[in-house]
């Protein structure tokens, strides 16, 4: 029975939070079903007995952040409940999602592919909530632990988003897969002094570091280890990876104890005027005059606000196709400089770290409108407005018209560039010059499915079913085995498959070409729908030290 007690008899009861949401305990608590005993409260889960998995679904990690809490620091739920003592609460069904926004720039658009499904479990203000899937039969009493922080563009997804029941199937009970959710768009990177004055910038922020820390006060229920937690994210999950990894300066002890950012989004850093310019279109549009006026509103109305601001917005200064509004700030506590800067200075964690990146990172995030250099020229204006014309002079040196064959892909390809290619290098570069371990930094390169934004996670992300499902079943196996290894040994090659080819580490002097013992420099991993082996890495030029050296410009 591993970890888990297994329920008898029948307990029926409606109870509700002191923070508002109700939860229903179970009506019929099933014998034989997984349950764990978390101390403050009783959970059953529900076990997939053919997938080997028990799923924890809905489990509040905070207090519901709404009326006086909005915009605060999410309160840990062991201080905030008043679950009856010796009920158990149902933990079997998925629970709403946290409410979803979009970019106008693909918000009216019928054929964008950059929206996603996120929501088909009703959406709540009370969604502080993750999901634990475990091993039916666990291969020892404390597993390694994995993190999903999801993307989606910091306005957009839920718990659902990256499923983990593959990857823990595949583990063949060697891992334990958490999915958070957390505050999205207006509510939870809302910026402005008034915010910071009278509550918090970066909530959504706040609340996976919250999360972080529920996994560390609890996950030795689900059999779980503490002390082996891999935090791992995609887009704005890997944006949020990022800012776990440098929040607070990183002085302090993390909740974590390796990373892996996927096409980490750094999207534009809002500065102080341009948050200033967000909080007042929200009181505009709200016909509010304070904070205090905006926690008092219906939660629907501020959803549909948070929709507005991102709608009125577009396109000016600060908010250019492709990018999203709302997202983490530097508030000069969490978050204390931009990430470049942070990374710069080694004012991140000294983790263990994994990053990777797809072919056409710009592509979807690109308007197809665009015919001309002087579109492309206004658009980069708009998602560079403190940049000069000396930039916008190098930019399109670097990046010259003649070497591509539209519009388009010249945009996609900067544009893919700038938000998350380079990223990829500077995390990479500075965590081998930084980390104790300079080994134990990894990077990979995709270019197989859609090679799109996000085409890893159809071969990584997926319910037992395999819904998304990869066309290539053997490619998914190596990639879920790649990133198994490096969750239970902080290296993607001891527990990979037979056939998986060796993942060079980042610097390892050789490695890169083996057959002749000669170093192609920083090693990647490059896979291709017919290959996989190591590459020099390519975002390593004048393209990257571009954008790196213009930090305050692009304000990443």
């Amino acid at each position: 029975m591993g970890f888990y007690t297994r329920a008898y008899g029948a307990v029926a009861l409606l109870a509700t939070l002191a923070n508002g949401q109700s939860i229903q305990a179970v009506s019929n608590v099933t014998s034989g079903a997984p349950m764990v005993d978390l101390g403050y409260v009783k959970y059953q889960g529900v076990a997939n007995t053919t997938a080997g998995i028990n799923y924890f679904r809905g489990i509040q990690y905070a207090a519901s952040p709404s009326g006086a809490l909005r915009w605060q620091k999410p309160r840990h739920i062991e201080a905030s409940n008043n679950f009856s003592a010796g009920k158990v609460y149902n933990a079997a069904q998925i629970a709403p999602a946290c409410y979803n926004s979009q970019p106008k720039s693909t918000y009216t658009d019928p054929t964008n592919i950059n929206a996603f499904p996120h929501t088909a479990y009703g959406e709540s203000e009370d969604c502080l909530i993750l999901d634990v899937l475990a091993p039916c039969h666990p291969m020892s009493t404390s597993l390694p632990v994995v993190v999903q922080i999801h993307g989606g563009g910091y306005t957009q997804g839920s718990a659902q988003s990256y499923p983990g029941d593959a990857l823990v199937n595949a583990s063949n009970g060697g891992i334990i897969y958490v999915s958070m959710q957390y505050r999205l768009g207006i509510f939870g990177f809302l910026g402005g002094a008034e915010i910071a004055d009278n509550g918090v910038r970066n909530a959504g922020l706040l609340d996976q570091r919250s999360a972080l820390d529920w996994v560390q006060r609890n996950i030795r229920a689900f059999g779980g280890d503490p002390a082996k937690v891999t935090i791992w994210g995609g887009s704005a999950g890997g944006g949020s990876v990022t800012a776990q990894l440098i929040a607070g300066g990183a002085y302090d002890e993390p909740p974590f104890s390796a990373a892996i950012a996927e096409y980490p989004w750094w999207q534009q850093f809002l500065n102080q005027s341009e948050q200033e310019m967000q909080f007042n279109t929200a009181l505009r549009l709200s016909n509010c005059s304070s904070v205090t006026c905006l926690r008092s509103i219906d939660t629907l109305a501020l959803a549909a606000l948070s929709q507005g601001v991102e709608n009125s917005t577009y396109p000016t200064a600060g908010d250019g196709y492709g990018v999203y509004y709302f997202g983490p700030v530097v508030d000069g506590v969490f978050i204390k400089e931009l990430p470049s800067i942070a990374f710069s200075k080694g004012h991140f964690y000294d983790v263990p770290l994994l990053v990777d990146h797809d072919a056409y990172e710009g592509y979807i995030f690109s308007n197809m409108t665009q015919t001309n250099q002087m579109e492309e020229t206004t658009d980069a204006r708009e998602l560079f407005p403190f940049a000069g014309p000396a930039f916008f002079f190098r930019l399109y040196q670097l990046y010259p018209a003649s070497d591509y064959n539209s519009t388009f892909y010249q945009r996609q390809t900067w544009f893919g560039d700038y938000i998350i290619n380079c990223p990829t290098y500077i995390m990479a570069t500075n965590a081998v010059d930084r980390n104790t371990n300079s080994s134990a930094v990894f990077k990979l390169t995709f270019a197989a499915g859609s090679e799109l934004h996000g085409a890893t996670s159809t071969f990584l992300a997926s319910n037992i079913t395999g819904f998304p499902s990869a066309n290539n079943a053997t490619l998914a196996q190596i990639m879920a085995s790649y990133w198994i290894s490096f969750a239970t040994t902080y290296d993607p090659n001891p527990a990979r498959v037979a056939s998986a080819p060796f993942w060079p580490s980042y610097v390892s002097g050789g490695a890169g070409s083996a057959a002749v013992g000669e170093s192609v420099g920083f090693d990647t991993l490059a896979v291709t729908y017919t290959t996989i082996g190591p590459v020099a890495d390519p975002d390593v030029g004048a393209k990257c030290d571009f954008f790196y050296a213009h930090q305050y410009q692009v304000q990443n």
